[in-house]
């Protein structure tokens, strides 16, 4: 049996901007997503798919090597893999070439959670097959590629889309008020492809760019909550005005004392909430249930 693991991925600063060359400053995960494949003396793939609880939630076959579709418990979702599929046996020509067999795939978050269940299989997929995880991305499901880049990585880091050949560089993002931050469930998923698909593009110039850029540095060095606040905020209003969207803390936490920020797609997933010990019942008596501190949120080596 082959293993390969990724992690999961937060985008703190940069989301939208980030595809148009921003710098971002992302985490990896403590918790991901595990492929096991089992080599079978077969022409076709089994796959099964089962989430943090160990129910399986998918299940498809294929035949090789058309990847075409025996069996399927969700149609569309059962095409996109083989597209997957496919795309990595053009760029290996090897790539299950001479026989089929079984994957399991576990995933050690909530599917809801937005914290990469496509982006840790795709770069699970990628390391299988051998072939470039980004191309993979690209003809699949599209995006920044930040969140392959936290795959695989045991720390923060700082990226810079550049094509197939993204700028990765380690970034020690480590703040002494990291026990005061919390990453806060807002109870609905948000689709990142549609939020990519329905933004307009043109609206990201080279001045936020700048802008974002700068911000994403000072937070990089800022060693004081009140002066993190600031900036988390000052984020929100830049990224809103672009938007055209009404920060989240304007809209549902007017009363919070601290700074509440989106992360990735508006609207939806996690929010970073840099509050106080007081900030976990603030959220769940609001009825935000899960509330996961910093530290128990973030890979540690």
């Amino acid at each position: 049996m082959q293993s390969f693991y990724s992690h999961g991925k937060l985008l703190l600063t940069a989301e939208y901007a980030v595809l148009k060359g921003a710098k971002a400053l992302a985490i990896p995960c403590q918790k991901g997503q595990l492929l096991n494949y089992t080599p079978q003396n077969t022409k076709l793939l089994f796959w099964e798919s089962f989430d943090l609880h160990k129910n399986c939630w998918f299940s498809a076959s294929f035949q090789l090597p058309s990847f075409a579709i025996e069996k399927s418990s969700d149609l569309a979702m059962t095409q996109k893999l083989s597209a997957i599929l496919i795309s990595a046996t053009k760029q290996n020509k090897q790539f299950l070439a001479k026989h089929g067999g079984k994957v399991q795939t576990y995933l050690e978050f909530d599917r809801n959670w937005g914290l990469g269940s496509s982006s840790s299989l795709i770069s699970n997929i990628a390391l299988w097959a051998q072939v470039n995880p980004y191309l993979l991305l690209e003809q699949s499901f599209g995006g920044s590629g930040y969140d392959l880049a936290c795959a695989q990585s045991d720390l923060p880091l700082f990226y810079t889309r550049n094509n197939l050949h993204p700028i990765v560089e380690s970034a020690p993002f480590d703040p002494p008020f990291k026990e005061y931050l919390f990453f806060v469930y807002l109870n609905q998923k948000q689709s990142s492809l549609a939020a990519i698909n329905a933004f307009d593009w043109a609206l990201i110039d080279q001045k936020i760019i700048s802008k974002i850029n700068n911000i994403t540095e000072k937070i990089m060095e800022c060693t004081a909550q009140d002066a993190f606040n600031t900036l988390l905020l000052e984020h929100e209003k830049s990224i809103g005005a672009m938007l055209k969207l009404t920060p989240v803390q304007d809209l549902l936490f007017q009363d919070f004392n601290g700074a509440i920020k989106s992360l990735g797609a508006w609207g939806g997933d996690f929010i970073l909430a840099s509050g106080n010990e007081e900030t976990p019942n603030y959220f769940k008596n609001k009825g935000y249930e899960t509330v996961v501190p910093y530290s128990e949120m973030i890979f540690k080596p």
